[in-house]
């Protein structure tokens, strides 16, 4: 903002002084009414100028630099309400939620969310979607009955090695991520898609989240339950 303002003035043919150049074309309130008395003191006294039209442009003046410092002020809250709103949904990160949404199988979609992020004023929720729960299969140490190992298996069964290789074996399942029991136990095939009677498999009694590949972005406004 300029706090001082130059004005360079020269005589006319009339004998009248006239302003002929500024030094700062950027002037404060301060900076008009040093121009308006300048302009009021070289003034020809049987044309005076227009004090009335002078001070409405200096209340122009005005309203503009209180519009102007007004708008800093609310981008100023803005962003302090954006990185407060950034701050808040935080929180959320490694929990799961839903968003209202159904899946194919009519049940209410979850994620479990990876991250949060402010993307034009708008918070965003990275999440991944919860395929299904898995309940989670044991079967006892060969040299240690003591000790159980987890049993990998995928979305129909299969069995996998620590490799993820399939071993040939099965375990019969009523849905996604849920074993089959009969009488009291797993219902396991072998390679044959026979039934092994005297299998030591065993539920764990526990289930872990099985998720999509892909993130899925949601509006934080759009979350209607957090778990």
């Amino acid at each position: 903002m300029a706090s001082t303002v130059e004005v360079n003035s020269s005589t006319g043919v009339d004998g009248n002084t006239y302003t002929t150049a500024i030094s700062n074309d950027t002037l404060t309130n301060d900076d008009f009414l040093k121009l308006m008395i300048q302009e009021l003191k070289m003034q020809d006294p049987t044309k005076p100028t227009d004090s009335a039209s002078m001070l409405s442009t200096q209340m122009q003046m005005s309203s503009m630099n209180t519009n102007q410092e007004m708008i800093k002020a609310m981008q100023s809250m803005q962003t302090a309400f954006s990185q407060s709103s950034l701050s808040n949904a935080s929180g959320i990160i490694g929990k799961n939620v839903e968003d209202g949404n159904i899946n194919q199988s009519g049940v209410t979609k979850a994620y479990t969310v990876r991250s949060v992020e402010n993307v034009d004023g708008n918070i965003q929720v990275k999440a991944q979607e919860i395929l299904y729960l898995e309940d989670r299969v044991v079967l006892p140490d060969s040299t240690d009955p003591t000790k159980s190992t987890i049993v990998n298996y995928n979305v129909n069964g299969e069995i996998l090695d620590d490799n993820g290789v399939k071993t040939g074996k099965k375990i019969v399942l009523t849905a996604p991520g849920t074993p089959l029991v009969s009488d009291g136990k797993l219902t396991i095939l072998d390679e044959n898609d026979e039934k092994i009677p005297d299998n030591k498999y065993s539920l764990a009694g526990v289930s872990v989240a099985v998720y999509s590949d892909q993130m899925t972005t949601l509006p934080f406004s759009t979350i209607t339950k957090i778990f």
